[in-house]
């Protein structure tokens, strides 16, 4: 049985910007076949809207809840949200 097709939105709360937190999401969702975004928000988290098969997603997800070794993940929050059929990983 094929994975679902998920979207969830993850905001990642700690010190996660000025330690590769977006270049390194980036990485690991182009290797699962990820489609998304990840960004600096101007409060100091950082926020990723991500899409595709569930587990995929998911691993995604749990890298997030750690981050690149300089990073120090305070909170992850993760919402669902309806598919939007997004291609492609970008940092904005």
């Amino acid at each position: 049985m094929d994975d679902p097709i998920v979207r969830r939105r993850v905001l990642v709360e700690g010190r996660v910007q000025g330690v590769w937190f977006r270049d390194s999401t980036r990485t690991v969702a182009e290797r699962r076949g990820v489609a998304g975004w990840v960004a600096n928000r101007r409060d100091g988290a950082v926020e990723a809207v991500l899409e595709g098969p569930l587990d995929a997603v998911l691993g995604v997800v749990e890298f997030c809840r750690s981050g690149p070794p300089r990073a120090v993940v305070l909170q992850v929050t993760v919402t669902e949200e309806e598919l939007e059929g997004l291609a492609g990983f970008t940092i904005r």
